[in-house]
C-alpha cells in the first residue's frame, strides 16, 4: 500500500472529515490522514480488529492510554465486578475488561527518547484499513530535532482464521541517517478501564498480573494476569522476531519492570536498510475449550504460528469466505459501497464462527471499547435478522446464551412477584440484572436515576428472535429443545402481569418503559414506569399468540415431556389466548396509536427553542435535567417505540393482531402515525434512525433513504458526539445492511413462504444480495421493474416464493425472474443476470406455481 493510494484526490467524506473512500481502495479502504486529537478516540473505535473471540482496539502500537489514545484489548463474555462509591454510595458495576496490551512496540535512535513518549514528531501519517481482508495499514514519517526521517509501515490482524492469534508486522526505514537503532517490543499488564469518561469515578482496576517470563531462546515472553472477581486466567504469549540485519543477529536484552515483560533489541543500520519486526501474540483465558490452561496453550499456540504473510493468507482466505456469505452490493447509492461494507465488516468481526463456539451474547458496544460496559441489550432484535438469512447457526448459539440464563431470569421474574421469566434489560456474564441505578450527566456533572430495569420489552425482543429464527430455518429441534422453553416462561411472566378489569374485560400493563427511554413514570412519579405502553402491549399480545402457536406446533405428544417440566396445562393455554385477545392499546384523541396512557396530557415542547440554543438535542433527557427539568413532562421520544411496530410487523400482520385484540386498525392511518412521532422524536439513539428509515419505506422513500444515510453516517461521523470512540452501535450497524436486505426488498417469511415486495428508493438502482433460507443459498438481484432469484445447486428441497399474492416454487439449480407488471418463472439467460434457469443436469425446468390456498397448507 502506497502513500499515494491513501490520498487520493477524488475522495468521498461521508461527514467524517478524515475518513475517505479512495479511488484506489474504493468500496474496500477505509483510509485517514492526519491525527487531529478529538477524532482519535473515534478513529481507533472504527479502526479495531475482530475475529469474534478477541477484539483490539486501532491504537498505533507506540500510544498509550493517555487520554487521546486507547490501546485495548478484549475477550468476548470475559467480566468482572468491582464496587465503587459514587455520591456516597457503593455500587458494584460488572465490566468487560481491558485485557493486558500485547501491542507495545516502538524504537528510539542513539539512546535518545522512545518514540511515543517524548521522541520525534509524525510528519506524515496514514492509516487504513482493508475490509476486505480484515487488515489495518499504517504508513507515516517520523522526524526528530536532528532531522532524521525513520518511514514506519505497519500491519495488523486478528486472525479469522485462528481465533487466538493476532500479528503485527512492522518495517522500519531510515530514510537520510545510519545510525544505532534500539527497538522496544512488550506486553503491557498495568492496564486498566478507562476509555469511558462517565465512567470516571467508578472503580476500574480490573486485573492482576500474576506471573511474567520468557523462553530460553528470547523470542518469547508471556504475562499470566487474573480478574480480580470473576477469577479468570488471562495469558498472553508473544514472540518477536527481528529480519533484515543480514550480517549479524540484532542483539537484545530483557525488559522486566513491575507489569510489564518484553524484550529490547538494538542493531546498526544504514540509510534506506529495511528493518522489519513480526510480533505475533497469542490469547487464552482459563474459561476456553480443549486446552489444559491458558498459559500453556499461549506458548504453543504462538510458538506455532507461522509468519505475518503465512498468517495473512490464511486470514484473508476465511475473510473472503465470509464475504461471500454476506455480500450485500448497491449500486448508484450514497458514494458507492464503504459505508455498507464498513457496518458489515464490524458486525462479522464482530460475531463469527468462532463466536458460536462460546458463550457470549451481543455485546452492544462490538469488541470496540467499553462503552455499557460491554453489555447486552435487547440490539440482537436488529442483529438477529441479518444473521438468520446468512449464518442461522450463529443466530441459534446466540439464542443458547439467553436460554442458558433462563434459570437466572426466573429468579428475577419471581423477585418482582411474577410467574415465568424475566430477562434483564443490561445482561452480562451470568445474567443478573446489571443495569446500573445512575448514570452520568456530564452537562450538569450530576449522576442520574437510571430506571431502564423497568424495560421488561427485552423479553419480548428475545421471543421475537426465536420465533423469526424458526420461520426462516424451520428448525424444528431448536423449536422443541430450547425456543418453546423460552417462550412459554416468557408468556407466564406477560400474562401473570396483565391485570384483568373486569367492567370492559380488558387487561392492563403498569410500571413498565418502552423503548423510548425519556419516559421512565409520569410527571411527578419518576421511576414508577407507564401504562399500558402501546409498543408493549401490543407485542406481549403477539408473544403470547406465538407461545399457544408453538404448542399446537409440537403437539402435546412430541414435547410431552416438555409440557409437564413446565407444568404447562390447558387451562394455562387458553388463559394465554385471553389475555392476548383483551390487553389494553391506547389511542389519541385523533384515532392515532398513543404511546401511552396520558400521551395526550403530556405538554408539548418547544422545538424550536432548543435547537436553537443546542443545535443537537438528541439527548435531551441531559439537557433537560441540566435546566432542572425532565423529559417526563413532554411529548418527546428519543426513539419512538410505536414506530417500532411497524418495524417489526407488516401492516397485515398488525391488522391481524388489532383485529384479534378487538380494535379496529387502518393501514391508512400509518403515514399519519409515523409523521406525529417522528415532529416528536429527537433520534437520540443510534437505532431510531434505523427504525424510521424503515417505517417510510413504503410511504417517503426519498426521506427513507436520507435517515438511511444518517444512520450509516452515525458511527463514521460520530454524531451523537464523542460515543463512538467507547464502541461503535453494533446493532445500528446490523439494522442498516438489514434495510437493503429486507425492507427495500420487502422480504419476509410467512406460513412457510419467502415472500418479496420491493420499492427500491430512487437513489438504489440495483440491489444484489445472497440469503441463506431452509437449507437454501439463493442469489438475488433487485431492479425497480423486476426481481430475479436464483438457487444455487445442492440437494436441498425446492422453497415457496411469494411474489404478488402467488406463490412459486424454486428448486436448487432454478433461477426465477419476476416483474411487477407480469410475475413468472422464466427459463432465458438474463444477460444482466447472467444465470442459465436449467437444472443442475443441463435440462431445463418447467415452470412451477402454487396457488396462494395451496401455500397455505
Amino acid at each position: 500500500m502506497t502513500t499515494d493510494a491513501l490520498t487520493d484526490t477524488g475522495a468521498q467524506t461521508f461527514g467524517c472529515p478524515l475518513c475517505t473512500s479512495t479511488a484506489a481502495g474504493g468500496e474496500w479502504l477505509l483510509s485517514y490522514g492526519g491525527d487531529s486529537p478529538e477524532s482519535v478516540a473515534t478513529r481507533e473505535a472504527l479502526l479495531t480488529l475482530a475475529n469474534g473471540y478477541a477484539g483490539v482496539r486501532g491504537a498505533d502500537p507506540e500510544s498509550a492510554a493517555d487520554g487521546v489514545h486507547y490501546p485495548g484489548t478484549y475477550i468476548a463474555g470475559l467480566y468482572n465486578r468491582l464496587t465503587s462509591t459514587v455520591q456516597g454510595q457503593q455500587r458494584q458495576d460488572e465490566s468487560m475488561v481491558n485485557l493486558p496490551n500485547w501491542l507495545p512496540l516502538t524504537f528510539r535512535v542513539d539512546g535518545g527518547p522512545w518514540f511515543g513518549a517524548g521522541y520525534g514528531e509524525v510528519a506524515h501519517q496514514h492509516l487504513a484499513l482493508d475490509l476486505r481482508r480484515g487488515l489495518l495499514i499504517r504508513e507515516a514519517v517520523v522526524t526528530d530535532e536532528a532531522g532524521r526521517w525513520t518511514r514506519l509501515r505497519q500491519r495488523r490482524l486478528v486472525s479469522m482464521a485462528a481465533p487466538h492469534i493476532a500479528a503485527l508486522e512492522t518495517v522500519l526505514v531510515p530514510e537520510n541517517w545510519s545510525g544505532r537503532l534500539e527497538l522496544r517490543s512488550t506486553i503491557d499488564g498495568r492496564v486498566t478501564n478507562r476509555n469511558v469518561s462517565s465512567f470516571a469515578e467508578l472503580s476500574d482496576q480490573h486485573l492482576e498480573v500474576i506471573e511474567t517470563g520468557q523462553q530460553s531462546d528470547g523470542e518469547l515472553v508471556w504475562l499470566l494476569a487474573r480478574t480480580v472477581q470473576s477469577k479468570v486466567r488471562v495469558a498472553t504469549a508473544v514472540r518477536t522476531q527481528v529480519r533484515g540485519i543480514e550480517s549479524h543477529r540484532p542483539w537484545r536484552r530483557p525488559v522486566a519492570d513491575p507489569g510489564v515483560v518484553g524484550h529490547e533489541f538494538l542493531a546498526d543500520v544504514g540509510e534506506g536498510q529495511e528493518l522489519t519486526v513480526d510480533k505475533v501474540a497469542a490469547l487464552y483465558i482459563s474459561r476456553d475449550r480443549a486446552i489444559s490452561e491458558p498459559l500453556l496453550a499461549a506458548l504453543h499456540e504462538s510458538k506455532a504460528a507461522g509468519h505475518f504473510e503465512t498468517l495473512l493468507r490464511a486470514h484473508a482466505e476465511a475473510w473472503e469466505y465470509l464475504w461471500r456469505r454476506f455480500r450485500v452490493g448497491i449500486h448508484n447509492g450514497i458514494g458507492g459501497q464503504l459505508p455498507v461494507n464498513l457496518h458489515m465488516f464490524h458486525v462479522l468481526q464482530t460475531l463469527t464462527a468462532h463466536t458460536a463456539d462460546l458463550d457470549v451474547g451481543i455485546q452492544a458496544r462490538g469488541l470496540h471499547g467499553e462503552g455499557y460496559r460491554g453489555h447486552v441489550f435487547w440490539d440482537e432484535l436488529f442483529v438477529f435478522p441479518l444473521l438468520n438469512f446468512r449464518m442461522p447457526e450463529l443466530t441459534r448459539s446466540l439464542l443458547g446464551y439467553r436460554h442458558r440464563r433462563l434459570g437466572q431470569a426466573r429468579r428475577l421474574a419471581a423477585a418482582h412477584g411474577r410467574r415465568g421469566a424475566l430477562f434483564p434489560w443490561q445482561s452480562g456474564s451470568d445474567g443478573s440484572e446489571e443495569t446500573p441505578s445512575s448514570f452520568f450527566n456530564p452537562r450538569s456533572g450530576r449522576w442520574m436515576a437510571d430506571n431502564s430495569h423497568r424495560q421488561y420489552h427485552v423479553n419480548l425482543a428475545i421471543a421475537y428472535n426465536v420465533w423469526q429464527y424458526w420461520q426462516v430455518t424451520g428448525d424444528l429441534a431448536f423449536l422443541a429443545s430450547h425456543g418453546a422453553e423460552l417462550l412459554v416462561e416468557i408468556a407466564r411472566f406477560w400474562a401473570s402481569l396483565a391485570v384483568h378489569e373486569p367492567t370492559e374485560d380488558r387487561y392492563n400493563v403498569r410500571g413498565v418503559m418502552g423503548p423510548d427511554e425519556f419516559h421512565d413514570g409520569y410527571p411527578g412519579l419518576p421511576g414508577q414506569g407507564m401504562d399500558n405502553v402501546a409498543y408493549v402491549n401490543v407485542m406481549a399480545a403477539w408473544a403470547l399468540t406465538r407461545a399457544v402457536e408453538a404448542h399446537g406446533l409440537l403437539g402435546s405428544e412430541y414435547c410431552a415431556e416438555l409440557w409437564d417440566r413446565l407444568d404447562l396445562t390447558a387451562d394455562e393455554l387458553a388463559h394465554w389466548d385471553h389475555v392476548s385477545r383483551r390487553l389494553r392499546v391506547p389511542f389519541l384523541g385523533n384515532g392515532l396509536l398513543a404511546q401511552f396512557d396520558g400521551y395526550e396530557q403530556l405538554t408539548e415542547l418547544d422545538w424550536e427553542h432548543y435547537r436553537d440554543r443546542y443545535g443537537n438535542i438528541g439527548r435531551l433527557d441531559l439537557i433537560l435535567e441540566a435546566e432542572g427539568d425532565t423529559t417526563n413532562g413532554y411529548r418527546v421520544a428519543k426513539q419512538a417505540d410505536v414506530l417500532m411496530l411497524f418495524y417489526l410487523f407488516t401492516a397485515e400482520e398488525l391488522t391481524e393482531l388489532f383485529d384479534r385484540l378487538g380494535y379496529r386498525f387502518d393501514p391508512a392511518t400509518i403515514p399519519a402515525t409515523v409523521e406525529y412521532y417522528l415532529e416528536r422524536t429527537t433520534h437520540g439513539s443510534t437505532l431510531s434512525r434505523v427504525a424510521h428509515a424503515w417505517v417510510l419505506a413504503r410511504t417517503d422513500r426519498t426521506r427513507s433513504w436520507q435517515l438511511f444515510r444518517d444512520a450509516l453516517r452515525a458511527d463514521l461521523a460520530d454524531t451523537q458526539g464523542g460515543t463512538t470512540g467507547e464502541g461503535i452501535h453494533l446493532g445500528a450497524m446490523a439494522a442498516t445492511a438489514d434495510i437493503l436486505q429486507r425492507c427495500y426488498t420487502g422480504l419476509e417469511t410467512r406460513a412457510d413462504v419467502l415472500w418479496f415486495n420491493p420499492r427500491l428508493p430512487t437513489e438504489l438502482r440495483t440491489l444484489d444480495l445472497d440469503l441463506h433460507y431452509r437449507d437454501q443459498w439463493l442469489t438475488a438481484r433487485f431492479e425497480h421493474t423486476e426481481m430475479t432469484l436464483r438457487a444455487m445447486p445442492c440437494a436441498a428441497r425446492p422453497v415457496r416464493i411469494g411474489w404478488q399474492g402467488e406463490v412459486h416454487e424454486l428448486a436448487p439449480g432454478d433461477t426465477l425472474r419476476l416483474s411487477h407488471d407480469q410475475p413468472q418463472l422464466t427459463a432465458e439467460t438474463n444477460k444482466e443476470f447472467p444465470w442459465t434457469s436449467v437444472s443442475a443436469s443441463g435440462s431445463p425446468r418447467p415452470s412451477r406455481r402454487c396457488s396462494p390456498k395451496r401455500a397455505q397448507r
